[in-house]
């Protein structure tokens, strides 16, 4: 992990695969606790793309549970949900069963070319091949449409958020890299952005406050710790819950995040 990494982000690029379907033995425990998003995130990409959701036509890759799904469908986004994993597309048609599924990734999009007013990655560009995908995104994105990338980034510049992430390095025995970002940086290198689109970053703060459950629910629904020994995990996330009593006693948990936005027009 890195300082703008979660516990999801492969280290291996090689261990994308196995470990982004690691998420389907926790799918309920996934759309149960992990953050959604602020509605400044939407009101960014609208701005960018220069047009509203409402009635675009969007593929949403890796949608997962549908946490990013949903919101775009409330904004009036004519959205098609596009995920890989069975149980994840279980989960997700599960809370939305009016929105369409398409099984699939992004390094191989089961659309027309140029039948997409929006794409978006919501905390999955990095489990695709970046090659392909920016390939496939060329193909079926219209010209004058959008590709929009988020991620929801612990904010470290929070002090409890910095101790926690230590923790983890620590315990995942994982180093800093010369290419680190800060909190309110950029959360993927430019290296593994198109290069022939000119993207237009925004880093959104927001908090949320949820039980101390729920914090360690979204810790453990990483795939960091789905793809460890269970007991290792247990223990881990035990020792978090008595460190992080003595932080909010009340066991309500200030979560701080930057989400960071990665967009641009073709």
């Amino acid at each position: 992990m890195t300082a703008t990494q979660s516990p999801d982000t492969p280290a291996n690029p090689s261990s994308a695969p196995s470990r982004a379907l690691s998420f389907d033995r926790a799918a309920a425990q996934y759309a149960a606790a992990r953050p959604g998003y602020p509605d400044a995130l939407l009101d960014a990409v609208e701005d960018i793309a220069g047009r509203p959701l409402r009635g675009a036509r969007t593929l949403d890759v890796g949608a997962g549970t549908g946490i990013s799904t949903r919101r775009l469908h409330e904004r009036g986004a004519r959205v098609v949900a596009v995920e890989p994993g069975p149980g994840m597309a279980t989960e997700l048609r599960r809370g939305l069963p009016d929105v369409p599924l398409v099984r699939g990734d992004g390094n191989r999009l089961p659309f027309a070319s140029a039948s997409a007013d929006l794409i978006t990655y919501a905390q999955s560009w990095h489990w695709t091949d970046p090659a392909r995908s920016a390939a496939e995104v060329r193909r079926v994105l219209r010209p004058g449409g959008t590709l929009a990338l988020w991620w929801n980034v612990a904010d470290h510049t929070v002090p409890w958020v910095g101790d926690q992430d230590a923790r983890l390095r620590r315990f995942f025995r994982v180093e800093a890299r010369a290419d680190d970002r800060s909190a309110h940086g950029s959360a993927v290198r430019d290296r593994d952005l198109p290069p022939d689109l000119a993207f237009t970053h925004r880093g959104i703060p927001w908090t949320r406050r949820v039980p101390l459950a729920t914090h360690l629910d979204n810790l453990g629904s990483h795939s960091a710790f789905l793809t460890i020994d269970d007991d290792a995990a247990r223990r881990f996330l035990d020792e978090e819950r008595a460190r992080l009593l003595a932080e909010f006693p009340d066991g309500t948990v200030e979560e701080a995040y930057v989400v960071e936005l990665q967009a641009a027009v073709r």
